[in-house]
């Protein structure tokens, strides 16, 4: 699934509300702390992590591609 943004980048967090996998930035905060999120294949817990066009995260095994 495409997520389409605007800017350069998006954190991790913003990127899953935009994608609608949560509705709040509480939920992404402990799905992503809970190691349950991938980005580009690696498990991470950083909720700012930034993501550039190209990246990817994957979550229930849905990948979510970042596009400008």
């Amino acid at each position: 699934m495409k997520v389409m943004i605007r800017d350069d980048f998006i954190k991790l967090g913003q990127a899953m509300k935009l994608a609608g996998v949560v509705s709040s930035g509480l939920d992404a905060k402990i799905m992503i702390q809970e190691g349950m999120v991938k980005v580009n294949g690696e498990v991470c817990t950083q909720r700012g992590k930034k993501l550039y066009e190209g990246d990817s995260f994957f979550y229930e095994d849905q990948e979510y591609v970042i596009c400008r």
